[in-house]
């Protein structure tokens, strides 16, 4: 495209912010703006809160609410007695946690406040479950993630983590074994499709979970994506290297595109390449769950400053979920 022509922005609807990512978030504000909570840790010298690992996976997100005093920790044990002594509120994040960690903050005596996502909190639910039942369970996930790391901390002898269809191979079970199914919520169905055929071949008597574990936002956003790459010659996805979601959106994108352009996925408008835009008429736009709605708008600006004036939008679904806050702060 050139200074001359006008290119066209294509927005997916929806993106950004999901219900999880939104009462997590919400969480660590509500806490900062509680005048008690501030009250009693200016008295001690101390933050408003600790938040254990990032609170969702989103850089911008965790360094807003590190400039409004929240403190992230990557484990327990760098929180101080003094902190625990004075009950100063510590957050789990959206992804969840293992019962190691959860004893780890019982024994120490902290106050606890627990954003997991409920669609995640559910999963964990479904691993208790199937093991009181005496199944064995294998979980599709990426392994060192968060969520990953807490759903097989709930019974890491009973729940067989992989990550591909080939490392069906890997695994070993008679027919006399009772197997089931579950799933990381931010992988794409796509992605696992392949994985899950695969097992249904190696253990045709596997039981897939009561409900998909791939959670609402996921799956809306990436059929909005899926939309928007048939309109495009290049998609941007905004999110972080570590937002599982967005990867797989960007990976998503790709794949609508196929050889027709590039997806590309980048934390905010700055790191957008003019370079990438050369030849292309419509650019696609999205972002993962756990982005703020301004640095798509942020990017949607910088596009305009490339030539890309007129914008539209592909619009899947309407969401309404909503989660309450968690029951702490709810007392």
């Amino acid at each position: 495209m050139t200074n001359e022509q006008s290119g066209r922005i294509v927005l997916a609807d929806p993106r950004g912010f999901c219900a999880g990512v939104d009462r997590a978030i919400l969480t660590v504000q509500t806490i900062l703006r509680s005048a008690a909570d501030a009250e009693r840790a200016r008295a001690a010298g101390l933050p408003p809160v600790y938040v254990r690992r990032q609170i969702v996976h989103n850089r911008h997100v965790v360094e807003d609410l590190s400039a409004q005093g929240a403190v992230f920790v990557q484990e327990l044990d760098e929180i101080p007695d003094e902190a625990v002594a004075a009950g100063i509120p510590v957050v789990f994040s959206a992804h969840g946690v293992s019962p190691e960690i959860k004893a780890e903050a019982a024994r120490r005596g902290m106050h606890v406040v627990d954003a997991t996502c409920p669609l995640v909190s559910k999963v964990h639910r479904e691993v208790l479950r199937f093991v009181r039942e005496g199944y064995e369970i294998i979980y599709i996930g990426h392994r060192g993630h968060d969520e990953a790391v807490g759903v097989v901390g709930e019974s890491s002898e009973h729940v067989h983590l992989i990550e591909h269809e080939t490392d069906v191979e890997s695994l070993d079970f008679d027919d006399s074994t009772k197997l089931v199914l579950l799933t990381q919520t931010t992988l794409s169905v796509d992605e696992t499709a392949g994985t899950i055929e695969a097992l249904k071949r190696r253990f045709p008597w596997i039981e897939m979970p009561p409900s998909s574990d791939i959670c609402y936002a996921t799956s809306n956003r990436q059929a909005a994506v899926k939309l928007v790459a048939e309109q495009s010659d290049c998609v941007v996805i905004v999110g972080s290297a570590n937002s599982s979601n967005s990867v797989r959106l960007m990976e998503v994108a790709q794949e609508g595109l196929a050889d027709r352009g590039r997806a590309y996925r980048v934390d905010d408008a700055g790191e957008l390449d003019s370079a990438w835009f050369a030849g292309v008429s419509a650019v696609g736009v999205s972002s993962g769950a756990s982005v703020p709605d301004e640095l798509v708008a942020g990017v949607v600006e910088a596009l305009r400053g490339f030539g890309f004036t007129e914008v539209s939008t592909v619009e899947t679904i309407k969401e309404h979920m909503h989660f309450v806050l968690p029951a702490e702060l709810r007392r």
